[in-house]
């Protein structure tokens, strides 16, 4: 009816290059801002080694902060999932930011085991952040690229998982060269790099975003008629939201697993030095520029050709191809081989990451955020459980690794036979409105 009209709905097409409008201009804050989130989360894993030697930690110790590092994120995604339906991303997000920012910053305060072990737990709130990330963009874009956007900024955001591995050591080392800290410490002082840029976040998202299209939650809710009521029990009783679950902690889980211990592993297991094992290990997360967009892309394109049943066929197969991948990671006896099948799996990994996220916004168009927030809290359930393999003394971190092969390709093969056999009564077509925008 007026010129700005056409603002106000989400974006039917992706132009990474674009800035203008709310919808993009929300779009690059957002995986901006989960980039970030990524980075102080994992920024600490690189380091170690460091943190492993001053606080003289043992194997079952590093395997308790491993599964630390990922539990408390298990119930802030489905909190922050909730408050993406009730007071909206921009909210949720600025209020995450705030608070997950304090701990990435403390944690150098850390003298023994059990303190470390704290700080670390409450880190893992922050990556909550990608449940608001996939929400946020699931409002932003149309039903028929939202799969690609949601890859996208899910996989740039997880880049910084990688960027964390690579820098995180330098920065120790340049606070170290610039006579701030000795190397023993230098990991309490470089952790309060990443803190500081989460508050700068934080006030950028509040300022600079909005919930959806059309404005913010407190100005669209006069008029909308969707009432955000009982969104969680919607979410909860649609096996689909199980299954995308169990998906995502076969996909997910592991990659954070392995950001979490990839640079120990190739210290440990092939005697590479402290930067040289963070480069490698950010190469995998590196790939997140790329690979999870690819999922949602031919996700998106899948969907087009052969439907919503298109999109579960090609997550199982991502998932068996993952699951060989590993394994054939496991048994590398160099580490030219083991780079090689890293960047085998990975690739498949974070597709099936972006595929499982194209799927999410169609499972209930009323609870999108806490169907994202359920899937989102299945990724790290699924790593918080391999987590147990790489603290016991009894299993080696090839082990680990071989048995986590296996278990990646069976859970592919259990979503596959659960659609076959399951007959759908109903499913959320990929032309369906997704978001507020049609109230």
């Amino acid at each position: 009816m007026d010129a700005t009209l056409p603002t106000q709905q989400p974006l039917s097409r992706l132009n990474v290059f674009a800035t203008k409008g709310v919808q993009m201009r929300t779009f690059h804050l957002t995986w901006l801002t989960f980039f970030f989130c990524f980075f102080g989360w994992f920024g600490i894993a690189p380091l170690m080694p460091l943190v492993r030697e001053q606080l003289h930690l043992d194997k079952g110790q590093v395997g308790n902060i491993v599964i630390a590092s990922v539990s408390a994120t298990i119930l802030a995604r489905l909190l922050m999932g909730k408050l993406c339906d009730t007071i909206g991303p921009r909210l949720a997000y600025t209020l995450l930011l705030a608070v997950g920012a304090l701990p990435v910053m403390f944690i150098g305060l850390s003298n023994s085991y059990q303190s470390f072990l704290l700080f670390r737990l409450a880190i893992g709130i922050i990556g909550a952040s990608f449940v608001i990330t996939q929400f946020h963009t699931s409002m932003m874009f149309a039903p028929n690229i939202v799969g690609t956007a949601n890859a996208v900024a899910g996989g740039w955001g997880n880049l910084g998982g990688g960027i964390a591995n690579m820098l995180m050591p330098l920065v120790a080392a340049g606070f170290v060269a610039l006579g701030y800290v000795d190397k023993a410490n230098s990991w309490r002082l470089a952790m309060v790099v990443p803190g500081v840029i989460l508050l700068i976040m934080s006030v950028l998202y509040y300022k600079f975003t909005e919930d959806t299209p059309r404005g913010n939650y407190a100005d669209i809710e006069r008029t909308a008629s969707i009432k955000k009521k009982g969104t969680f029990l919607l979410a909860l009783r649609d096996y689909r939201t199980w299954l995308l679950a169990l998906a995502y902690g076969a996909c997910f889980g592991i990659e954070i697993t392995i950001d979490n211990v990839a640079a120990v592993y190739f210290v440990d297991h092939f005697g590479a030095t402290l930067v040289a094992a963070g480069l490698l290990a950010g190469v995998f997360g590196f790939m997140n520029i790329f690979a999870r967009g690819l999922g949602g892309i031919v996700a998106d394109r899948t969907g087009r050709a052969y439907g919503i049943k298109g999109k579960w066929v090609l997550l199982s197969g991502l998932l068996v191809l993952e699951g060989i991948g590993i394994a054939f990671f496991s048994m590398a006896p160099s580490l030219a081989l083991a780079i090689t099948a890293m960047l085998g799996f990975a690739l498949f990994l974070k597709m099936a990451n972006g595929c499982t996220y194209s799927i999410v916004p169609f499972v209930n168009k009323e609870a999108i955020g806490s169907v994202s927030g359920v899937v989102g809290a299945g990724g790290n359930l699924g790593a918080m459980l391999v987590g147990f393999l790489f603290k016991s003394a009894s299993i080696s971190y090839s082990q680990a690794f071989l048995y986590i092969g296996f278990g990646v390709a069976a859970v592919g093969a259990i979503v596959l036979l659960v659609r076959l056999v399951v007959k759908e009564s109903a499913e959320v077509a990929t032309e369906a409105p997704l978001t507020l925008a049609s109230a």
